[in-house]
């Protein structure tokens, strides 16, 4: 629920795709490094037209197509996810090879807080500016919830921000449930030479269901009761 609004900017406004011909060789590329969030994700694929939104609701099945994290065999995705800290340095490897290529498509990558914490992570913010990666967006979904206490009871970050910057990264912060703030910071992005960017959205784990709002029980699996799943579409539905 915290990166929705984000998706739904990437693939309906800013990312040049197309559902027809996922292969295509110059379509953007877009890395989910917080892989178990991918009901969002293949909601926002299916809403584009990747697959039919029936296909979302075999998630985690057995039978089913939708894994519980990112695999390339589902349409529209470009990179296995799951293992946290490993997506930023697979949307470098995109990156360089656009470079290399000399292909204009940009990459994208979410990273959560899980990811900002592993050592693997930091190893590529040192990296990408070095490489002047400025085809590549990096966008931090500061839900400040993990799985299993708040983000500054098991690692607290502090300024993510003031440490990109001293690593050269064009840093921007925004409200990431604002479309016109993650629209103009996309574009912003998009005009910045010899740097990477690193968006960092502030987030509600949550967002758009008043009693998930900020709420650590519903991080994961967790079972609803028919009269939650009903409140929860019709709030969504008013906003």
């Amino acid at each position: 629920m915290s990166i929705a609004d984000i998706l739904a900017v990437l693939y309906f406004d800013e990312m040049s795709i197309d559902p027809r011909n996922p292969d295509w060789p110059e379509r953007d590329r877009f890395v989910l490094s917080k892989g178990h969030a991918c009901p969002a994700y293949y909601s926002a694929l299916a809403a584009r037209g990747y697959f039919s939104p029936e296909e979302v609701l075999s998630l985690r099945k057995i039978d089913g197509g939708m894994e519980g994290h990112p695999c390339i065999d589902i349409p529209g995705v470009d990179a296995v996810s799951g293992s946290l800290g490993m997506g930023l340095s697979q949307a470098i490897g995109m990156a360089l090879g656009a470079k290399y290529l000399g292909k204009t498509y940009r990459t994208y990558v979410i990273l959560g807080d899980g990811d900002m914490q592993e050592g693997n992570t930091w190893e590529a913010f040192m990296l990408a500016p070095h490489k002047k990666l400025d085809n590549l967006v990096a966008i931090y979904d500061s839900n400040k919830l993990q799985g299993d206490a708040t983000v500054k009871q098991q690692l607290d970050m502090s300024d993510i921000g003031t440490k990109l910057r001293a690593f050269d990264w064009h840093v921007i912060t925004i409200d990431g449930h604002d479309i016109g703030a993650i629209k103009a910071s996309l574009k912003t992005a998009s005009s910045i030479k010899n740097q990477p960017t690193f968006i960092l959205a502030e987030t509600v784990k949550g967002k758009g269901v008043s009693f998930m709002e900020g709420q650590l029980s519903w991080h994961g699996s967790v079972t609803m009761t028919n009269e939650q799943l009903s409140n929860s579409l019709n709030e969504l539905e008013k906003e």
